[in-house]
């Protein structure tokens, strides 16, 4: 029952940080913070990440170019030009590897008002960092799995972050309905979306690129958007009335 829980836990936070900080944050603004809150989110993306620390960065840049390129050639990670999705993700890997090390210059349409912090980035991609990471997964299982197949969960830990990018990008683009016409190939891949906090409304998420609710029909129900919500309420942020 630990690991289960310890499981379900990693899942839902890494995948929360990665839709609330670096997907609705940094690559849209889709509100503002103040440094605080900005700095905790930051940190706590790094922490629920763990191994598979995602540079905000990089992962803004890219998703920018997803946005502006949508299924082209162009699209750093659309499904349609790799014959399965393990090579999609090594090839988004190398992409990433470029922008985290500073060695592609991007577009400049998309630099800029990108959350940055030196010091996470360099400690959350070290290879101490992940590898220490890795290490107290591990433990996690020596010491409360159960059973024999718990352990084969374990490499999920390792790359949390680019299995849940993986999904999204192969899933969304691939597989479902549309709601609208968008001139490229994005799909909602299930009218549900409560495993992956909204992030598989893809067609609707690139009709309304800066729209903090990615659900669209009444039964389209995204998850994060309430807690957003509530957050506002809260002022701990403040949603750009535009995008409500």
């Amino acid at each position: 029952m630990v690991i289960i829980i310890f499981f379900i836990a990693h899942w839902f936070l890494s995948l929360f940080f990665q839709t609330f900080f670096l997907h609705r944050y940094a690559s849209h603004k889709m509100f503002t913070t103040n440094k605080f809150y900005e700095g905790l989110f930051y940190l706590l993306t790094y922490i629920c990440q763990g191994s598979s620390f995602l540079n905000p960065r990089a992962y803004a840049i890219m998703h920018r170019e997803h946005h502006a390129y949508s299924d082209t050639e162009k699209d750093p990670h659309s499904p349609h030009f790799f014959k399965d999705v393990f090579q999609m993700m090594i090839y988004t890997a190398k992409s990433y590897s470029l922008h985290v090390r500073k060695l592609k210059e991007p577009e400049e349409r998309f630099k800029g008002n990108i959350p940055e912090w030196r010091l996470v980035d360099y400690i959350g991609s070290s290879t101490v960092s992940r590898i220490s990471f890795g290490i107290l997964y591990i433990l996690v299982y020596v010491f409360f799995a159960t059973q024999w197949w718990m352990y084969l969960l374990i490499p999920i830990h390792f790359l949390m972050g680019p299995i849940h990018g993986a999904i999204v990008n192969w899933c969304g683009h691939k597989y479902g309905y549309s709601n609208f016409d968008n001139g490229d190939k994005s799909k909602n891949t299930t009218p549900f979306d409560f495993l992956m906090l909204g992030e598989l409304f893809q067609n609707n998420h690139h009709k309304h690129p800066n729209r903090a609710n990615f659900g669209a029909k009444w039964f389209e129900i995204d998850p994060v958007y309430p807690v957003m919500k509530l957050m506002h309420w809260m002022r701990i942020i403040k949603l750009r009335k535009a995008y409500l």
